[in-house]
């Protein structure tokens, strides 16, 4: 399995974690993923991620991060 795309986007101002998400799906490639670290769930990516092919699923953390995991839906 390849390594994901780590995007730490943790205290960064909206919508900085949005735009650099998005940046970020453009360079994934075949069987890798996105993994996105928020302090917060981003309801709104959820819907552009489904509407766009992807699939993600939600990990948190003890301190409070949130571990948002995004690959191409199959």
């Amino acid at each position: 399995m390849l390594d994901p795309i780590v995007v730490d986007a943790r205290g960064l101002p909206p919508p900085e974690p949005m735009e650099r998400t998005l940046s970020a799906l453009d360079d994934l490639v075949e069987g890798q993923e996105v993994l996105l670290l928020l302090y917060r769930e981003p309801f709104p990516l959820y819907g552009i991620l489904q509407r766009n092919g992807y699939a993600h699923r939600v990990e948190s953390t003890q301190d409070g991060t949130f571990q948002i995991y995004i690959r191409r839906a199959t």
